[in-house]
């Protein structure tokens, strides 16, 4: 398992920290997915060979938010 921290744009409120918060869970290959508005991040451990940060990302930004480098 690996974990990264992503920093996400674009959340203003409780309801956004779920939705990221769902979609990052329910990829192949999440275990854990936390995601703070305060900090504007998602902490994500994940097994690589399911998945890769690329997809985490991608789902993100797919979803409506940004994720900042």
């Amino acid at each position: 398992m690996m974990e990264v921290s992503i920093k996400v744009a674009g959340m203003s409120c409780g309801g956004c920290v779920r939705n990221v918060t769902g979609i990052l869970k329910a990829l192949p290959g999440v275990s854990e997915a936390e995601v703070s508005l305060e900090q504007a991040q998602a902490r994500v451990v994940f097994d690589p060979s399911a998945v890769s940060v690329e997809q985490l990302r991608q789902a993100i930004d797919d979803a409506g938010f940004d994720t900042v480098d």
